[in-house]
């Protein structure tokens, strides 16, 4: 009973002290704790803010020191290379300054070729084919003048597939599938790298038959030996090869596009070479990840421009030799896969082996799921991905004429335009010398992006007599092949200059050569600091619109 009394008493003077008004020591404690959970919260702020001004306080201090140490002009190179805006360069941002110097890419991985399975799944692929327009050329206005019959003879006489159907391993389109560390959607690589660079020059032009293929090189071989027996997978010129882009994925399938650049050789002894340039081969392709299956394949040369093969050729037989140099218009060159990849080899339900391709048994009809993507991006996204893989120039937005004039208004800027015969951004161009130098240079390209609207237009498509007041104005400046203008968004022409002429202010003297670059000069060779000078003048002497 005593003890009884013991265990209640405590328990009720706890009561009366609560009643009271005291509080027990394990409720002190729990205040105790939340006021500091409190002043904790209330902290967090202050030491952020603290953080942030620490970091712009370093940042700031990093970038007086940079301009003490690099001026304004080093600075401004410096920027273009930084991309992350921290005011460091990591190995991957130094990287293209070390590739320009050195004129040496990074090796690519090549992946052992796969033994395809001779009882795999087999796609067929058509070729379709309407012949070069001749009346589409230049030399066709004054009826061929001065141009040999033999030299066109590969040309004309070209007019059809030279394999209209053929049957492929689906195993063989492994190829095309990414390598290991390129799997996410958007993810560009090159199946066929470019080994041509400014430092390289371009291959030689008297050849007619291509080298062997190997490796990745024998399936885009096989596919355009369907339209002519002798295709050079890789181009004469930069930048050669093929690249491709995860377009869509899921668990099983990918939908990748890609790119070639190549070109054929369409004469034969006796007859002097002729070479055959589409401006570009693209295409899909969607294939299971072990390419075991391929749903779909297309390949074609796009024809929505009204100029898109160059044509090359030589009078005689020496890389010496006079040559020729037309462009054209392509109708038609295509690939297209007449189904998807079937099995050659199946068990029946009772365990019979029916054969396919003996043509003996009746045709079987394949029913074929849906695929859905879980990942995907646009067509015309993973086409930008693959030009600015190609062409380092197109990191600057390129729009259409009248698209670029609207924005340059919208924007308060000038117009970077560039007005030539072919198209900048494939192989038909004549302006290749300039998107592998000036275009794609670092300092050019952050110019560029920092003040002005970029775009390139073919005299023949989009700019024409009777078209916007824009249109007119660049016309009269125009001069064959190549004009670069600086331009008001209302057409007027500020500033302008001929590529050739360009071309000749800017090479290099003979007692010159060797010294392309210079660490003092910023890395810069004569034709990027004259372009810059002239970018520049044009903003200089479009100050009184740009100050409205």
């Amino acid at each position: 009973m005593a003890a009884d009394v013991d265990k209640i008493i405590p328990e009720d003077e706890s009561n009366v002290s609560q009643r009271n008004g005291h509080l027990s020591p394990s409720s002190g404690s729990w205040i105790f704790r939340g006021i500091w959970t409190l002043l904790i919260l209330a902290a967090v702020p202050f030491l952020a803010f603290g953080i942030k001004y620490y970091q712009d306080a370093q940042f700031l201090q990093r970038h007086e020191e940079s301009v003490r140490n690099l001026g304004a002009e080093g600075l401004f190179l410096f920027s273009s290379l930084d991309t992350d805006h921290d005011l460091y360069l990591s190995p991957e941002e130094f990287k293209p300054i070390v590739e320009k110097l050195t004129g040496i890419t990074p090796p690519v991985d090549f992946e052992e070729e796969v033994t395809h399975d001779p009882n795999g799944e087999t796609l067929t692929l058509e070729a379709k084919m309407q012949p070069l327009l001749l009346d589409s050329m230049t030399k066709s206005k004054d009826g061929f003048l001065g141009v040999s019959h033999s030299s066109l003879s590969g040309l004309r006489s070209w007019k059809s597939p030279a394999v209209p159907f053929s049957s492929f391993s689906a195993s063989q389109f492994r190829a095309l599938l990414p390598p290991k560390n390129k799997g996410e959607v958007g993810d560009t690589w090159w199946v066929i790298p470019s080994e041509l660079n400014i430092f390289t020059g371009y291959l030689p032009n008297n050849r007619y038959h291509p080298p062997s293929p190997k490796g990745k090189e024998v399936l885009i071989h096989s596919l355009l030996s369907m339209f002519h027996p002798r295709p050079f997978i890789k181009s004469r010129f930069a930048p050669q090869g093929t690249v491709a882009c995860i377009r869509a994925s899921n668990d099983f399938y990918y939908d990748i596009v890609f790119r070639i650049h190549a070109e054929f050789q369409l004469n034969d002894v006796p007859d002097f070479p002729f070479w055959f340039t589409p401006g570009k081969f693209t295409g899909n392709i969607v294939l299971s990840k072990d390419a075991s299956h391929v749903r779909n394949f297309h390949l074609h040369v796009p024809n929505d421009r009204s100029l898109n093969v160059d044509m090359e050729w030589l009078y005689g037989a020496s890389e010496s030799s006079n040559m020729e140099v037309d462009i054209g218009y392509l109708p038609q060159l295509e690939l297209q896969a007449t189904g998807p990849s079937t099995p050659s080899i199946i068990i029946d339900e009772e365990g019979n082996i029916i054969d396919s391709r003996d043509g003996s048994s009746e045709p079987i009809q394949f029913v074929f799921e849906d695929i859905h993507w879980t990942s995907e991006i646009s067509r015309q996204e993973a086409t930008r991905r693959l030009e600015v893989t190609l062409y380092p120039f197109k990191k600057v937005s390129y729009l259409p004429f009248s698209e670029a004039f609207e924005r340059a208004e919208a924007e308060n800027k000038l117009v970077h335009s560039i007005l030539l015969w072919g198209a900048l951004d494939d192989q038909s161009c004549s302006g290749r010398t300039l998107r592998e130098t000036v275009l794609e240079s670092l300092p050019v390209l952050a110019l560029l992006n920092h003040s002005f609207i970029s775009s390139w237009s073919l005299v023949r498509d989009s700019v024409t007599p009777g078209d916007t007041q824009q249109a007119r104005l660049h016309l009269e400046k125009y001069n064959f092949p190549v004009e670069m203008m600086v331009a008001l968004p209302n057409g007027t022409i500020v500033h302008h200059i001929n590529a050739n002429f360009f071309l000749d202010q800017t090479a290099m003297k003979p007692e010159e050569e060797g010294a392309t670059f210079s660490f003092s000069g910023g890395f810069e060779d004569p034709s990027t600091s004259t372009y810059i000078s002239f970018l520049k003048e044009g903003l200089e002497k479009a100050k009184e619109y740009l100050a409205q």
